[in-house]
């Protein structure tokens, strides 16, 4: 099963509404040669209808195209990632049913990028009607939930029942309304990740990207590699990749939509508005 590249515009100003809305519709010659692959730190990778999109399932030429250095942007195409988008959007929806929208999208963006990345133990049981080779998730190699509050607890919700085995360290982070500047006033992580770790970071709204990059740095800090950490965001726009993929090179961002712009108040248009206050309704 093979990508579609494109060659993504985010590092390439000036950006325009059509180069990433609606994603989906951003194409490239499949597959796509090596040498037409710019500077660009940021890949978009899209797949056609009835494709999923995944790590290490791909043809070769399209492996050799993704350089293991570059981060890489994932949007998946799934008819139900688009309607949970959509139902987050609407103004009108109350926070009940905006909360479960949230905790909706995040399942099927943990399944998307668990897909190919989990380790698995393969054995041998007994059914009931034979002997059958199997594959269990080897659960020596950890695997960690890493939600920003307060938003990042609705998007996190579902991830118990995609993810089995999972440890979650909270992590609370504050933006400051005016200057835009993080600040963490909750810090639950581990001193050290265990050895082989694969960090999941929940983050909704990828704006200015303050908030992301403050809770990589942490992460990074107890011993966990870029390529061991994968972003999960329900809406990610360009400010926030440009840094994630200055300074953290071989990361994957999983999103359910690329918005084109962010406004001097540092929110995402078009957006959702304000995800942890529409999730919680304060």
């Amino acid at each position: 099963m093979a990508f579609r590249i494109y060659n993504s515009p985010l590092l390439n100003p000036p950006i325009s509404s059509a180069a990433l809305h609606p994603p989906q519709r951003l194409t490239a010659p499949n597959p796509l040669p090596c040498s037409n692959i710019n500077n660009s730190k940021i890949l978009g990778v899209n797949s056609g209808k009835r494709r999923f999109v995944s790590v290490r399932v791909q043809t070769t030429p399209d492996r050799r195209a993704m350089p293991e250095d570059r981060m890489l942007v994932f949007v998946p195409p799934h008819p139900l990632i688009k309607h949970w988008i959509s139902v987050l959007r609407n103004e009108q929806t109350p926070c009940p049913i905006f909360k479960n929208a949230m905790a909706e999208l995040g399942r099927l963006l943990m399944y998307e990028a668990s897909r190919d990345w989990l380790p698995t133990i393969a054995g041998e049981i007994q059914s009931p009607m034979g002997v059958a080779s199997v594959e269990f998730i080897d659960p020596r190699e950890p695997v960690s939930i890493v939600p920003i509050l307060r938003a990042g607890l609705a998007l996190a919700e579902h991830a118990s029942s995609i993810l089995p085995a999972t440890k979650t360290y909270h992590l609370g982070i504050v933006r400051d309304e005016e200057t835009l500047q993080p600040t963490v006033y909750l810090n639950k992580l581990p001193e050290k990740f265990p050895g082989g770790s694969r960090v999941f970071v929940v983050d909704p709204m990828l704006a200015t990207g303050g908030t992301v990059v403050a809770a990589l740095e942490l992460i990074k800090e107890r011993g966990i590699d870029n390529k061991q950490i994968k972003v999960i965001s329900a809406i990610a726009a360009p400010p926030a990749l440009q840094k994630l993929s200055e300074k953290f090179p071989g990361l994957h961002v999983y999103a359910g939509i690329l918005d084109p712009t962010v406004n001097d108040k540092g929110l995402i248009l078009p957006g959702l508005g304000d995800a942890g206050d529409r999730s919680f309704g304060t």
